[in-house]
């Protein structure tokens, strides 16, 4: 290391005083060779390595819309259940934890039996401070659905704090796909004009600039919006990189167009001849500039002695050499023009909101588009994956191209979203007599950060660990003093006390998981406790409410409303706290002896939302307004009058208009629910996680074109005996709630 005294001295100063360095001493300290490095702020090479097990909430292979559900009397069964082999992992959480858990856990020998992953295909928000709130039909009315306070929570936390935020997020994610990524794999990252030079900069260091192959841009609207200043945007770029130099890549033409197919040359020894166009569909051809019918009768061509017909069925052309063709060819048998990295053709046009695949979810992507990249970069029964699936067209255009999928998003409305298309996937697959592979709805077990709540990360780790208690102890304060509760000690799992009730508060940023009720339980039954409020502002998927309250304890579910942080409201009194979802159903049994007939009837379900501040919506209403609000579990349409009247107008005139889906499984409790886990010795070992699988045999739900729902299941066939049943339903916002009833039969 040659340095001089006064460079040493100067060094040292910045160190005594906590200054970081000026980058020529970083270069002459650690001798980088490096010419070019992408630095932003927050920039680290660590990279997540948590190892979280995944817990199976739904297993779905029976898309069935017969009218009776046959009994399995073989080891097969022919109904369409799926028996062995992979099954497509559809995961609700924060990707940086899948990817890491995939990465490093018992899954990803799972991943490599299968070949490995051989394509990513991904589209983040890229819109830095975007708005993740979408829209919900009730009626001929729609009302915006604001996102929960844990997806606000995450939201704020990669995409809010401007670009350097962005990167971070992504630079880190990007590093765990390669690492998951096949050797011969590949990875398209969809963006906008917005990050997509920042984007590049990321891939080449992560991915290496000699693995970049395309910058592809894609036309995504045909009618630009008018702009005054400034050029219109009217393209989003596709930035597509291998993993090393041996990958995956299918050649992708485009069909000839008519215009293409105009102009060949036809030649024979007595002269030339022109040929404008033939078709099929056509009878009449230009030759010698005379133009005649052909009456069907059997015509020579002088140069190739074949048939007319023949040249109307296939179409002909023959060119010379500097026309690009020295041979004669069908135009059936041309494969077609090469594919451009400029994608700007109507195979791939911008999505229409009446297409027959509008799921109208922000960002969502034609199918077209995403087949065109997976049969470019996989074969059939290769693996793909999303990590911000979205609306799940990566997944639904993977399956119906044979290929296995793996897709993750962060919110609970997306994987609800993309739920209901893989079953219309499947339905359409089973009608077409295709196969299809089942699929599973995972949580991460532990779905937990390294923090609770957000604390300065420039701080040192045993300051950052008290200022982390001390929000703890701050956010537990203000959520008992909205609930009216006061404060107790003493308790493992709780923190205040209402009247004759203890009360448990969940974590600020993740969802309340069967783990977290267990334990509450747990302390229940060791200190003789009998009512309990459990509160929490989102609950994992698949918690069995129903089956929570049957453990001789009174248990009562709330949740937080965003209110609890409007310090007014907290002072007035304004708060309001609200149960869960309430599911009845009644179970129909008909036909004698040993086998019958089992069907299930919806026929009530409640819920208690509220989403906005409505005193405060109602005052900034303007007159001749409107806007649809969720008060007290009810969407009500508010409208102002010139004179300042509002008049209110509840639409939701059934408790059936707040279901989206449901499902049920006929034979609750029939496969258990087995995680593979890392244990101490570094060996991959099943546990059983006390809880079950629900096997969804049944589903009704709504679509974008039909807006019925069924509330009597088909039929299933059933033997005599007791057995628990299943009822999970799915409101129109994404969240689920499951019942589980006990019949004798």
């Amino acid at each position: 290391m040659n340095l001089s005294e006064n460079e040493k001295r100067d060094i040292i100063k910045y160190i005594e005083s906590g200054k970081p360095l000026p980058e020529k001493y970083r270069f002459l300290l650690f001798n980088d060779s490096r010419e070019v490095e992408l630095l932003w702020n927050g920039k680290t090479d660590e990279v997540e390595n948590t190892v979280l097990p995944f817990q199976t909430i739904e297993h779905i292979d029976e898309p069935r819309d017969e009218s009776k559900i046959k009994i399995q009397n073989s080891l097969f069964d022919l109904s369409g259940r799926q028996i062995q082999g992979w099954t497509n992992k559809l995961i609700w959480g924060d990707n940086k934890l899948i990817l890491s858990s995939l990465k490093n856990g018992p899954l990803r020998k799972q991943i490599e039996k299968e070949g490995g992953l051989k394509l990513i295909y991904i589209d983040p928000p890229f819109d830095v401070g975007a708005d993740f709130s979408f829209n919900i039909e009730i009626g001929d009315e729609s009302f915006i659905k604001k996102p929960s306070i844990i997806e606000e929570i995450a939201y704020r936390d990669t995409w809010g704090k401007g670009a350097d935020s962005f990167i971070s997020m992504i630079y880190e994610r990007l590093k765990l796909m390669h690492d998951l990524l096949a050797d011969d794999g590949s990875i398209y990252v969809h963006c906008d004009w917005r990050l997509n030079s920042s984007l590049r900069l990321v891939l080449d260091d992560v991915f290496g600039r000699d693995n970049f192959k395309n910058e592809i841009i894609w036309k995504k609207r045909n009618i630009p919006n008018a702009q005054s200043n400034f050029y219109s945007q009217v393209y989003d770029s596709i930035l597509f990189y291998s993993k090393t130099k041996n990958y995956i890549f299918n050649k992708i033409y485009l069909p000839l167009t008519e215009k293409q197919k105009e102009p060949y040359r036809l030649s024979d020894d007595k002269g030339r001849f022109r040929l404008i166009m033939l078709e099929a569909r056509g009878k009449q051809a230009t030759v010698n500039r005379k133009s005649f019918e052909w009456n069907g009768r059997r015509a020579q061509w002088l140069y190739s002695k074949e048939k007319l017909s023949d040249f109307y069925k296939k179409g002909y052309i023959y060119g010379d050499k500097d026309r690009g063709y020295s041979k004669k060819q069908y135009l059936d048998e041309v494969e077609g023009v090469l594919l451009t990295n400029i994608w700007n053709d109507k195979f791939v046009a911008p999505l229409q909101g009446g297409s027959k695949e509008f799921q109208d979810y922000p960002t969502q992507k034609p199918e077209k588009l995403l087949e065109r990249i997976i049969k470019a970069s996989s074969s059939e029964g290769d693996l793909v994956a999303d990590f911000f699936c979205g609306s799940g067209t990566t997944l639904a255009v993977a399956e119906k191209l044979g290929r296995k999928w793996i897709g993750s998003d962060l919110g609970r409305f997306s994987i609800h979203t993309t739920r209901k298309r893989m079953i219309n996937a499947q339905r359409e697959l089973k009608k077409e007599g295709k196969d299809f592979r089942a699929f599973e709805v995972l949580n991460i077990g532990k779905y937990e950060r390294d923090y609770f709540v957000t604390v300065n990360e420039n701080l040192r780790e045993e300051e950052k660990r008290k200022q982390k208690i001390r929000k703890e102890e701050e956010f537990i304060k203000l959520i008992l003093s909205a609930y009216r509760a006061e404060e107790v000690e003493s308790f493992n799992n709780f923190v205040g006390k209402k009247r004759d009730r203890l009360v448990s508060v969940g974590p600020l940023d993740v969802p309340v998981t069967n783990n977290f009720i267990e334990n509450i339980i747990k302390e229940c039954r060791e200190k003789g406790i009998t009512k309990v409020d459990i509160l929490g502002f989102d609950y994992e998927m698949g918690i069995n409410f129903e089956e929570a309250k049957k453990q001789g304890i009174n248990i009562q579910f709330k949740i937080i409303p965003k209110e609890v942080f409007d310090k007014k409201a907290v002072e007035k009194g304004q708060v309001k706290f609200y149960d869960v979802a309430y599911i009845e159903v009644n179970p129909i049994i008909k036909g004698r002896g040993n086998l019958k007939e089992l069907s299930i009837e919806l026929i009530d379900f409640s819920v208690f939302y509220n989403q906005d501040n409505n005193g405060e919506l109602e005052e900034k209403l303007k007159a001749g307004g409107n806007k649809v609000i969720i008060e007290n579990g009810d969407v009500v349409k508010l409208s102002k009058d010139k004179t300042g009247i509002i008049e209110r107008e509840v639409l939701t005139k059934n408790w059936t208009d707040w279901i989206d889906y449901w499902s049920i499984d006929f034979d609750f409790e029939s496969k258990k629910e087995i995680v593979k886990i890392i244990n101490e010795d570094n060996k991959e070992e099943e546990k059983w996680t006390g809880s079950y699988v629900f096997e969804n045999e049944w589903q009704s739900f709504r679509t974008k074109k039909d807006r019925k729902i069924e509330l009597v299941s088909a039929i299933k066939e059933v033997s005599t005996g007791r057995r628990k049943i299943a009822i999970k339903v799915i409101d129109i916002f994404g969240n689920d709630t499951t019942k589980v009833i006990e019949i004798n039969i």
